[in-house]
This record gives structure tokens, C-alpha cells and sequence, in this order.
């Protein structure tokens, strides 16, 4: 597999970078709700929606968790994009022995206070009103391997026009309190990503 690197320049340009081209794209970006930041490595499981997702969570992780970014790319996209290596992406090649080794890697790396490691628990890109997500058993792996306490926050990415040309940027994240299995925590998210959808029906439409 290929591992992460941060490298001096272009981990800072991704993340400056980032944080622009959401400037220049989006008319506002509302993040809603808090987290209680206990000092613990900090795995980050998002919905997968879109292009974005990669650029919205670094500017999160810019703006409020404030750690060492990690991600896991397919390893033949992260050798086509070789500069997101470079930035924190990490590789895992699907249906492979290798896979043990990226999980095993993700658990590694959730054992340093420093880092955030961002997984997409349903693998692949869906849409933002498919409900409920379904969860690969890669995290539950992951989860089986981490040896010391984690923190998990969900975060739903739901981006929305309304009357502007360009859309608000929705960022809804909870800390999860619950039982480090996968199906409560498998259960926890989409009672989650249920409510955040039942909050912009009723606000917004």
C-alpha cells in the first residue's frame, strides 16, 4: 500500500487551497453543532456525496478539529493524484490481501492524539438523500484494531441553493457517545443523518 505523507509545502497549499476554492464557490458554509474535543485521535466518518467532500472536510478540519489530516484513497486514483499522498491520502485496494494491511494502518495511525482520520463508511459516492446508509465492514475492522480510546464524529455534508447562484454549504456534526461497535455505531449515524434531514425539511422547506 502507499502511506500518507505530509509534505512541507503542499499539505499547507491543500489546505489553504481549500479553504479558497469553498470561498470562491460557495456562498456561505454554516457549520452546525458541537463537539466536545477530549484530546483523542479523532476518526471521522462523513457521508460521501460529491467531488467536494475532500475539500469540505479539510476546511472543517482547518476551521474547528484542527488535526493532522488523514484519508484513504483507492490506491489507483491515489497514484493518478499523486499529490494527495503528499497531503495525507492513503491508499487501499479493494477486494486484495492489501486491504488488511490499509485497515490495519488506519487503526495505527487513530492511535496518535494529533491525527483525524476521515473514512466514508458506505465506500462510494451516493446521494445525499439516500437514506439510510449502509455501512462496509471496513470500519468495523478498523474498529476491532484500535487498541486505546478514539473519538468518533459523525459529520452530514448537505449543500443547498435556494435563491443564490451558489450554494450554502451545510457542515452538521455530533460527537458519538455510544458503544465502539460497529452496528450501534452503524445505527447511531443514521439516526443522525435522519434528524439532519428531518431538520432542513422543516426549516428550509
Amino acid at each position: 500500500m502507499l502511506e500518507a505523507k505530509h509534505h512541507f509545502f503542499f499539505y499547507p497549499f491543500f489546505q489553504q487551497y481549500s479553504c479558497w476554492k469553498i470561498s470562491r464557490n460557495f456562498h456561505d458554509v454554516k457549520v452546525r453543532g458541537t463537539i466536545d474535543d477530549r484530546q483523542l485521535p479523532i476518526l471521522l466518518l462523513a457521508n460521501h456525496v460529491s467531488w467536494w467532500d475532500g475539500f469540505w472536510i479539510m476546511y472543517l478540519n482547518v476551521k474547528l478539529l484542527k488535526r493532522k489530516f488523514y484519508f484513504m484513497m483507492l490506491e489507483e486514483q491515489l497514484r493518478k493524484h499523486w499529490y494527495f499522498r503528499l497531503s495525507g491520502g492513503y491508499s487501499v485496494r479493494k477486494n486484495s490481501k492489501s486491504v488488511v494491511e490499509s485497515l490495519q494502518y488506519t487503526a495505527d495511525l487513530l492511535q496518535d492524539s494529533q491525527n483525524m482520520v476521515l473514512m466514508f463508511p458506505q465506500g462510494k459516492i451516493t446521494s445525499l438523500y439516500q437514506y439510510p446508509v449502509d455501512f462496509e465492514k471496513g470500519l468495523e475492522r478498523v474498529m476491532q484494531k484500535c487498541k486505546k480510546p478514539i473519538q468518533i464524529v459523525f459529520l452530514v455534508n448537505l449543500p443547498e441553493y435556494f435563491v443564490n447562484p451558489k450554494p450554502t454549504l451545510f457542515m452538521h456534526i455530533h460527537s458519538y457517545e455510544g458503544e465502539n461497535s460497529f452496528a450501534d455505531i452503524q445505527t447511531a449515524y443514521n439516526e443522525f443523518y435522519h434528524s439532519v434531514l428531518t431538520y432542513h425539511r422543516q426549516i428550509y422547506y
